[in-house]
């Protein structure tokens, strides 16, 4: 009990700060939500978005899930992305991975967990044996891992582009462009993966990063 009331107790007060700064702000954020951003990243709890980007609430819409898999059978995933283009009208998407996945690094290291996140993870060993030569040429492990971590930002980079949610949108002339970002614990750094995705014709493949 103690640590959520010390939650709440920090609630207060940031409520207080923010409207000390800003007195309008919870009348605008309750009366519309505008991101410009959707983001899907990693539910690790060491990256919160809003404040890896300096941005407010409001700022983003946000998926998060063990390793930012992007599945076409996963209906909460697409959800949020069909309600952030259809609905919210965002064009920018971000899959931001990170590295010292722990996920990444299970799927590498082929760890069984146990129960359904071995099934998550799997989505991630995938990734892990279509890139296996170049995965096992690099010696650190630690380097190999990071690898891992940014070829999987491709993959689901894809794995997004590749939704008839998106595919629709571009149809309809709508420019939503999705891009590839991995965020490092060690500095507290986003890395731009130069990946963007604007259009059918764009779609990565593992060579397209290096």
């Amino acid at each position: 009990m103690k640590l959520l009331n010390e939650c709440l107790a920090a609630n207060r007060e940031w409520s207080a700060r923010m409207r000390a700064n800003d007195p309008e702000f919870f009348s605008r954020l309750r009366n519309q939500q505008r991101p410009q951003l959707l983001w899907i990243g990693c539910a690790d709890s060491r990256l919160p978005p809003d404040q890896i980007v300096g941005r407010l609430p409001g700022s983003l819409f946000v998926h998060r899930n063990v390793g930012n898999v992007v599945v076409h059978s996963d209906l909460n995933c697409l959800s949020v992305l069909q309600y952030g283009i259809e609905v919210l009208g965002i064009q920018d998407i971000i899959v931001c991975g990170h590295y010292g996945c722990g996920g990444v690094r299970a799927a590498m290291d082929r760890r069984e967990l146990g129960g359904v996140i071995d099934s998550w993870i799997e989505h991630i060993c995938d990734v892990h044996e279509d890139h296996r030569v170049e995965l096992d040429a690099i010696a650190d492990v630690d380097a190999r891992a990071n690898r891992l971590c940014e070829l999987n930002v491709l993959e689901q980079v894809a794995n997004v582009a590749r939704t008839s949610i998106v595919r629709n949108a571009w149809k309809r002339g709508e420019r939503v462009k999705i891009h590839g970002w991995v965020y490092d614990l060690a500095d507290g750094l986003v890395r731009d993966l130069a990946i963007h995705v604007g259009c059918p014709e764009e779609i990565p493949n593992a060579q397209t990063i290096g």
